[in-house]
Order: structure tokens, then sequence, then C-alpha cells
């Protein structure tokens, strides 16, 4: 394991002993699960938009008017739409 150390702001500093306590688990273990979330959901959306990157780059991309085409015709069926 490797440490990390930083500055937090006092609310979430207290908001991480509160919820570290709930859950019956110290701050640095309660610190270092929220870091591998963050990291996992980063890593998971940099994959997402690397795909839209891939994509338009092979040139598989919808035309603009007709995305917004779509979209006009979605809303029209909601209510109130």
């Amino acid at each position: 394991m490797r440490p990390i150390t930083t500055a937090i702001d006092a609310a979430t500093d207290d908001a991480i002993s509160r919820i570290a306590a709930e859950r019956g688990i110290t701050r640095d273990a309660f610190a270092a699960d929220a870091l591998r979330r963050a990291v996992r959901a980063d890593e998971k959306l940099a994959a997402f938009v690397q795909v839209g990157i891939d994509a338009a780059d092979r040139g598989d991309v919808i035309p603009h008017d007709v995305v917004f085409a779509e979209l006009r015709e979605r809303r029209k069926r909601l209510p109130g739409g």
C-alpha cells in the first residue's frame, strides 16, 4: 500500500469521519475505498468517451440535424411535449 496525503475542507473531513464511523471502518479505509471507486468511475468514463472518439475517427457518426430531429420527435411524445 502507498500512502497519499492531501488537504481537505472541514466539512468533507467531518463527513469522512461520520461515514466511516457509521460503516464501522477507519477513515483511511473509507478514503481508500472512495478513491478506488473514483478511479474506476473515471476509467469507465474514459473508455466510454474513447468508444465515441473511435467511432468518429472511423466516420461512423450521425449528422447533427438527424440527431436533433429525433430528439424533437421524442420530446413531442412526452407528456406536455
